[in-house]
């Protein structure tokens, strides 16, 4: 994985001012996870770790998504107010229905172990935003019974090497590796290696939901 510094101005300010590298470290120690295990997780080169755990580097999106992930953090922890105040008992701001907060979003988890967190508060016939997560072996469907259903995906993989089988054809997706498919194509997803695959999802015009409401 490749990671280039972003070139805005104001996210450099924002990350050196929420001191993003010494949150996750001290996450890392809190879980005992050694620095080159992290980096063997996520995909990187312990180097890259340390350079980000010293706020050397700023690491691109998906670099820091997979880390934040893997701690079992949020990006508000990482980005949040760094004088330590109480940030879970502030009202979310216009409580107008459009916003969710993570541990009120709904999570549906398949028989085979794979998890689907709706991203946004309500279900929309149209448009579907997910964050999934595969463990180690999982898949969303049997080998002998692949899935259909109407619309289009678009995936993006953080971390992991994810399996998609299309119709007839077979793709690996590594980190920051992303694919678009019509659903109606028969198509099954599952985990590769010895690492849970974390992904951002997209479906748009599903017809029918294997999963269920």
């Amino acid at each position: 994985m490749t990671d280039v510094a972003p070139t805005s101005p104001a996210f450099d300010r924002a990350a050196d001012a929420s001191n993003i590298g010494a949150r996750l470290r001290a996450e890392r120690e809190r879980l005992g996870i050694s620095l080159r295990e992290l980096a063997r997780r996520v995909g990187v080169s312990p180097s890259l770790v340390s350079q980000i755990e010293l706020d050397r580097v700023n690491p691109s999106v998906s670099t820091l998504y997979a880390l934040v992930t893997e701690l079992g953090m949020t990006m508000s922890d990482v980005f949040g107010d760094s004088r330590g105040t109480d940030r879970t008992a502030a009202p979310m701001r216009g409580q107008d229905g459009l916003a969710e907060r993570p541990e009120t979003r709904r999570v549906i988890n398949l028989d085979s172990g794979v998890r689907w967190e709706r991203l946004t508060p309500h279900s929309d016939s149209d448009v579907e935003f997910l964050y999934v997560v595969y463990p180690v072996g999982a898949a969303s469907c049997p080998e002998d019974a692949l899935m259909t259903h109407g619309g289009k995906e678009y995936g993006y993989v953080t971390s992991g090497t994810l399996g998609v089988r299309v119709g007839f054809d077979e793709y690996e997706l590594g980190p920051g590796g992303s694919i678009a498919f019509h659903s109606s194509s028969p198509h099954r997803l599952w985990a590769i290696g010895d690492e849970p695959v974390h992904a951002v999802w997209v479906v748009i015009g599903r017809k029918a939901d294997p999963r269920g409401e």
